[in-house]
């Protein structure tokens, strides 16, 4: 048994018990401390696999990913906010992608967005379909002795292997023809088969998937184009086994054969390098020169610059000018600029990437021209994103409509945009392009991680109860959509509430002692809490008398609360 057998032996068996932990924890919803555990076990399979077959790939910038990775897995059992977990399960797949950099003999802390985009790309199509190299091509099943008790374990498996799927069919259908024969087999092996069949496909889905991704990300992947020779009369293609290790040597050239030099610059074109990637690739009229720049990022500054100076008033003169100007409501001057103005600031990233991208480097005047026109988009892109804050706190402020969801999201998304742009500008702008993705990646793993200490849910709540006792309106119905990091404020603010917003409470407290405990599975510090909270709020009771089902029409005093309520525009 060779060394690349033994290999792919490892990748399957690690993918096995991977495949059989996914289907015994992750079958448990909501989420918890299972993708916690799930995820350190595929993490501990990566680093063992790393040190057997590519102990170089272990540097500090892949085990500050794989550390990250457990943190935003251990997030899954702390909070409950669903908009912070899918944050979370992103940044999970973001890291697993930068993770197969390597293979692409990318440095992983000097690559670009685009190189991530494609390891993105690369590491879902190997997921899926380099299993099938692993079985077929990594694993020589003929290199396995054949000889004692081995050739009969062997044979014994493949009678099992090839026996199983014809007695599944048999079996199923001799079930569903006799209740009597049925009632034998699932008392003889206390099976359902639904449910047999249901995790056999769990496991298997969840095995090949790994398989692919472990094979892709930590020994190799599919031929990649930095391993294409580029002959005269020919292209001939080299595939990497899963233990061959590649080198950045050159191959020696036969001095017999010697090369003329429009040949020599035929192979320099034909080559690729994952690594390097500029826009020498592309026809020169698909590059842009000084013309083009000045034209594309100068009118775009005029129009910010426009914008700017409307805005200008507005922005010094706060919520009294927007109150004295006429035909200007305040909901249409906040909550509908706001969004706006957030994807205007979402937009200028990836057009000040493209076309530094694209600009013509053969010329100093281009870089020159692209810097000053960048720095003043930049200039004014802050200018724009300080006026979409300042209706943010319009909106949520003292005589505003109060702070939701999907108002501060949004605004931490902006503030990370101004992080990212001081990154353009200490790196893109000052000839240092690799070092910004990196960067752009680690600040939001580190804004989001900040965010669950911040803990959204709770600071909305603790808001709106503030503005609570200030006189302002409290939706107590939307208050109960939050997540269970919210409970604890909601809980102390009962006094506080409206008959209306007691009583719906009251329903919510009810709702979760129905609930009850969950699979431990499923367990989750915030739920916890709010198991234990609403344990006690029930044990001390609400003195109010709630109409049943919270039938308003049919009371008046809860019917004109709820009218008030359903005013107060928190959505």
């Amino acid at each position: 048994m060779n060394d690349k057998t033994k290999t792919g032996l490892q990748i399957l068996e690690v993918s096995i018990v991977l495949g059989i932990l996914g289907d015994s924890l992750l079958r448990e919803t909501p989420f918890g401390l299972n993708v916690f555990l799930w995820l350190s076990a595929l993490v501990l399979a990566m680093i063992f696999l790393g040190f057997r077959n590519k102990s170089e790939t272990l540097n500090l910038q892949t085990v500050a990913l794989h550390g990250a990775l457990i943190f935003f897995a251990a997030c899954f059992a702390w909070r409950d906010s669903e908009e912070l977990l899918l944050l979370d399960a992103l940044a999970i797949f973001t890291i697993l992608a930068v993770l197969t950099l390597p293979m692409m003999k990318i440095t992983t802390h000097l690559a670009g967005v685009s190189q991530y985009g494609f390891a993105f790309v690369l590491s879902t199509v190997n997921s899926v379909f380099s299993p099938f190299l692993l079985l077929i091509e990594d694993i020589a099943w003929k290199t396995f002795p054949q000889t004692g008790w081995m050739k009969h374990i062997i044979s014994g498996f493949r009678g099992l292997l090839i026996a199983s799927p014809i007695l599944l069919v048999f079996g199923g259908l001799f079930m569903a023809a006799d209740a009597v024969f049925e009632g034998i087999i699932q008392n003889t092996f206390n099976l359902d088969p639904k449910l047999f069949v249901a995790h056999s496909i769990a496991i298997a889905a969840f095995s090949w998937l790994v398989a692919g991704y472990l094979r892709g990300s930590l020994v190799a992947g599919f031929p990649k184009m930095q391993d294409v020779e580029v002959t005269k009369n020919e292209l001939r293609i080299q595939p990497l086994s899963v233990t061959q290790h590649t080198t950045d040597e050159p191959i020696a050239k036969d001095e017999s054969k010697s090369e003329t030099p429009k040949q020599e610059e035929t192979s320099k074109q034909t080559s690729w390098n994952w690594q390097k990637m500029d826009n020498s690739m592309l026809p020169r009229f698909m590059t842009l020169g000084a013309i083009e720049i000045t034209i594309v990022l100068g009118l775009i500054n005029l129009l910010f610059l426009a914008f700017v100076i409307v805005q200008t008033p507005y922005l010094f003169g706060g919520f009294e000018l927007v109150q004295q100007t006429a035909d200007l409501k305040l909901a249409d001057y906040a909550r509908r600029g706001f969004g706006e103005l957030v994807a205007v600031a979402a937009l200028v990233l990836p057009i000040l990437l493209t076309s530094h991208w694209l600009l013509r480097r053969e010329n100093l005047k281009n870089e020159l021209i692209f810097r000053i026109l960048a720095v003043i988009q930049i200039g004014l892109l802050f200018v724009i994103m300080l006026s979409a804050a300042q209706r943010l706190f319009v909106l949520t402020g003292n005589l505003g409509y109060g702070l939701t969801v999907v108002r501060l999201y949004p605004m931490v998304f902006m503030i990370w945009l101004a992080v990212v742009f001081v990154l353009f500008g200490v790196t893109v702008l000052r000839n240092r392009r690799q070092h910004f993705a990196w960067g752009a990646l680690w600040s939001a793993m580190l804004i989001l991680g900040i965010m669950h200490f911040f803990n959204p849910d709770d600071y909305i709540a603790r808001t709106n109860i503030r503005l609570l006792q200030e006189g302002r309106g409290f939706d107590a119905a939307y208050h109960q959509t939050l997540s269970a990091d919210a409970t604890p404020a909601l809980l102390g603010a009962i006094p506080l509430m409206d008959n209306f917003g007691k009583c719906e409470m009251k329903h919510q407290i009810e709702t979760l002692l129905q609930q009850g405990e969950t699979d431990f599975r499923s367990w989750n510090y915030s739920r916890k809490i709010q198991h234990e909270l609403t344990n006690e709020a029930a044990n001390q009771g609400l003195s109010i008398d709630c109409p049943k089902r919270f039938d308003w029409s049919d009371n008046a005093e809860f019917s004109g609360e709820r009218l008030t309520d359903s005013n107060r525009n928190l959505d």
